[in-house]
């Protein structure tokens, strides 16, 4: 993508999520507990005795967990969260965090990392300002679907064309465990084995999407990656860090979703 393109994507997005939170429908949850991630992120502080730790929210919203820890400090892409956050708030880019090196004991992030344009650049600023032996829970979408941008599972087939037509018919089976896992276990396969062979760190890989956002039709209509979890768990330890939620090879290749915690090596 030239750079003509590249800054009239990023004005799009920058735009489009300042009006969406400043509107009320769009990731709307204040209280922690109303919250889909609050769960996994009770577990995620109360296992690491992480309540007096200086922690960092990565795409806070509207601040939902700022009060679950003491000293928090909470970054978005968006300006508007701002009045929603009443502890310590940055507006600054996942990839441009403007902290110094090893400043966190923890980093937190959920459904985020899909909607940054350079996710690698954004991997290496967590693992940047989280001190060693610090954590990391990281809880993007993974494996976002192409087909989410134009909200092809919630849009009636009167409202495509008969190529659209074809696409919404085949959701079903192109988002069949069976279908998915044809062509992404043999990539995690090959990845691993890259990874044994060369024992350096990895590039992350990723797809890139063309992000909707012009009109949210569903959940990640403005992703604008699509990422296998196990590239993220490669990409950690192949620079020393640890994979707390699969310690092992054997139990990594096989993940399907949900969130992955790591520990700075």
């Amino acid at each position: 993508m030239n750079q003509t393109a590249t800054t009239k994507r990023s004005s799009a997005m920058q735009r489009f999520y300042e009006e969406a939170y400043s509107a009320q429908n769009y990731a709307p949850f204040v209280q922690a507990k109303d919250h889909p991630f609050y769960p996994p992120l009770c577990n995620f502080i109360e296992s690491y005795s992480l309540s007096a730790g200086h922690c960092l929210e990565i795409g806070c919203g509207r601040g939902a967990f700022q009060d679950m820890v003491d000293d928090y400090t909470g970054v978005d892409l968006s300006a508007a969260v701002g009045r929603y956050i009443h502890k310590p708030f940055y507006q600054c880019s996942a990839t441009a965090l403007p902290f110094a090196d090893s400043s966190f004991d923890a980093i937190w992030s959920y459904a985020v990392l899909e909607h940054v344009p350079q996710p690698e650049s954004a991997l290496e600023e967590m693992q940047r300002v989280l001190r060693p032996g610090g954590y990391l829970l990281l809880a993007p979408a993974w494996q976002c679907r192409s087909w989410a941008a134009e909200g092809y599972p919630v849009r009636p087939y009167r409202d495509f064309n008969w190529l659209g037509k074809l696409v919404k018919a085949s959701i079903p089976i192109r988002d069949s465990l069976a279908f998915r896992a044809s062509y992404i276990m043999p990539q995690r396969f090959g990845r691993f084995l890259a990874f044994l062979i060369r024992q350096r760190p990895t590039k992350f890989s990723y797809h890139r999407l063309t992000p909707n956002y012009e009109r949210f039709w569903m959940p990640d209509s403005d992703a604008i990656n699509s990422m296998d979890p196990f590239e993220v768990i490669v990409w950690f330890v192949s620079r020393g860090d640890h994979c707390l939620t699969f310690p092992s090879w054997q139990d990594g290749l096989f993940v399907r979703t949900g969130p992955l915690v790591f520990r700075k090596g």
